[in-house]
């Protein structure tokens, strides 16, 4: 038999599985990493102790100023985010809602990610190393290039790899004493391409010191989004032309590029 309900008591019944539904929304697990700022290391000077570069085979300049590759820290692939978590990164500049898919690869357990990050900054490694060398004219001769830095893994590297080789091994100088950021990966023939996290990625190099950031040039509106004061913007897309920006504006003569 059914009766009818008062307002209050129908407002009543309704009102607990919607208060459920609330909070199946609220507390249940979504798709996404949450990332901010993260480290940045000077590719020309030590990390952890170590120099980043080390170069046998061919003699070396001292260099000035700074290189330094940037990097982004998101909830590990198997953290729970939750609705509050994104609406709280909805307001704050110095952190970002990413799908998890966009910062690790999807169906890996944590090991087989951060396997997966080592062998894809080796592979920068080995393509930076080339990349430079050709750069040089140097390909042929028998110089061995070691590249370290603990605990950053993926490609996105490979553009500063790249110009801290050339800055040493090179006959001039690229920073002009500045704190230069970048990122961006690199390929063996030489070309810049995108990595995605340049907002944040622009805020850690400010932090750190730096008044000209290095961009691959398909980014260049993502960077301007959250910009810094004080960071200047050079779009990129191959190593020659991040060279010649950076000698251009020591020399303060020629085009420098702009976002």
């Amino acid at each position: 038999m059914l009766s009818r309900l008062s307002r209050p008591q129908f407002l009543a019944v309704c009102g607990v599985p919607v208060v459920g539904l609330l909070a199946a929304v609220l507390f249940a697990p979504l798709p996404f990493s949450v990332a901010q700022p993260g480290l940045t290391a000077d590719v020309l000077g030590k990390n952890r102790g170590a120099e980043v570069i080390t170069i046998k085979g061919a003699p070396t300049r001292e260099t000035s100023g700074q290189l330094r590759m940037t990097t982004i820290e998101a909830t590990g692939p198997d953290a729970s985010v939750h609705l509050g978590d994104v609406l709280g990164s909805w307001f704050d500049t110095d952190r970002a809602v990413m799908p998890r898919d966009a910062v690790y690869p999807s169906g890996d357990d944590v090991g087989e990610i951060e396997q997966y990050n080592q062998e894809q900054m080796k592979e920068s490694q080995d393509a930076a190393t080339t990349a430079a060398l050709d750069y040089l004219r140097l390909g042929d001769e028998d110089i061995d290039v070691d590249l370290r830095l603990e605990d950053v893994g993926g490609p996105s590297a490979g553009l500063l790899f790249s110009l801290g080789i050339v800055d040493k091994l090179g006959t001039g100088d690229l920073t002009g004493g500045r704190v230069v950021a970048g990122t961006g990966t690199i390929t063996t023939g030489g070309k810049v391409g995108a990595v995605g996290g340049v907002p944040l990625k622009t805020q850690a190099a400010r932090r750190d010191g730096a008044t000209v950031f290095l961009v691959p040039k398909a980014e260049c509106s993502d960077a301007r989004a959250e910009l810094p004061e004080g960071l200047r913007l050079i779009p990129v897309t191959t190593l020659k032309g991040a060279v010649d920006s950076l000698k251009a504006l020591e020399a303060g003569k020629g085009d420098v590029p702009a976002c």
